[in-house]
């Protein structure tokens, strides 16, 4: 499969469409909530902060941070379910639907059982290991029985590891009471109350990670063609997987750390970016970025409104659009991406 060394006039006008709608989501998240603050406050919020306004206050104490997790975790998710699904060759392929992300949940609700002052740091590296064994335990059951590993086998192990999870989260939350408003942010999702601390301690994880995935797209794109093709072309096919492997778990630890359990973006942004692009790699992961960070900013604007003056999780918001959409590519029955 051949790919131009050129980025088409297409795929440019794709890329500052997505910037565009980038940037008008960002200020709309700031400015949207039970308290509205005007556009025109929120750009003086960042030229000329005046401690004593409230509108000033409201956007840099807690709206700036929220919309950096939104769009921070829904970047890391997007790019880890295409970089799962180019892994597995198959289209169904998502760190929540693989129970990668109940994984990192699972560990992150017992270690905080035992201490509830853990840092973002820890948390990342807690969300790392438990996102490491859920992804081991789903490969080892896909792989067992003489077929080997397959799209169907590996989707029903992730299913049931993903369930185990789930339960043993579930029963400290049985166990431990006192800890309920913790383990119910972990698993319902939601990008409220974290600090612009804790976006910077893994920010330069994040960073890291995208850069690498970036520069694995050529690589993954040969991938594609087959083991056979890629191994004649030159190409270690292990050490490539291992490391796709090492970005998934990692972009998935990352999410979950801070925001909880959040499904479906990995699912459905891939499928969505790949209208306009292709399976052309180059493109498809920084986009799939881009609009992954959109797409949990604009959920998170709309939970904030939806059962007002409560706040739905932004989770649960996911999983409404997800669960279709699962669904169709289910009925379509694709064996690959």
């Amino acid at each position: 499969m051949m790919y131009s060394s050129s980025m088409s006039t297409k795929t440019k006008w794709v890329f500052i469409s997505a910037f565009t709608a980038l940037a008008a989501v960002f200020f709309l998240s700031l400015a949207s909530g039970q308290y509205p603050v005007p556009l025109e406050a929120v750009w003086h919020s960042f030229l000329a902060y005046d401690p004593h306004s409230i509108d000033h206050i409201v956007i840099q104490t807690t709206r700036l941070s929220r919309t950096f997790v939104a769009g921070l975790v829904g970047a890391s998710l997007a790019v880890s379910g295409v970089l799962m699904q180019a892994l597995t060759r198959n289209p169904l392929a998502a760190p929540s639907i693989f129970g990668v992300n109940a994984g990192a949940v699972f560990f992150i609700v017992l270690c905080s059982s035992f201490s509830a002052t853990l840092s973002a740091g820890s948390l990342l590296w807690i969300a790392f290991f438990g996102a490491t064994m859920a992804g081991g335990l789903v490969y080892g059951i896909g792989f067992l029985g003489r077929d080997g590993l397959s799209p169907v086998k590996i989707v029903l192990s992730g299913v049931a590891i993903s369930s185990l999870f789930v339960a043993f989260t579930q029963g400290i939350l049985v166990l431990g009471q006192e800890g309920l408003d913790s383990v119910l942010f972990w698993m319902a999702g939601s990008v409220s109350g974290r600090s612009l601390d804790a976006v910077g301690q893994v920010l330069p994880y994040t960073c890291l990670f995208m850069f690498a995935a970036i520069l694995c797209s050529p690589h993954i794109n040969v991938l594609l063609s087959g083991d056979d093709i890629a191994k004649g072309l030159g190409q270690n096919t292990l050490l490539i997987k291992t490391l796709l492997s090492t970005l998934i778990i990692g972009l998935a630890g990352i999410a979950v750390s801070l925001a909880g359990n959040i499904g479906f973006i990995g699912l459905i942004v891939p499928h969505m970016v790949r209208a306009f692009t292709g399976n052309d790699h180059r493109s498809l992961i920084p986009l799939s970025a881009l609009w992954g960070a959109i797409l949990l900013m604009l959920a998170d604007i709309i939970g904030r409104f939806v059962i007002a003056p409560e706040e739905l999780p932004i989770g649960v918001l996911t999983a409404i659009l997800g669960v279709p959409f699962f669904i169709y590519l289910a009925r379509k029955g694709k064996s690959h991406v």
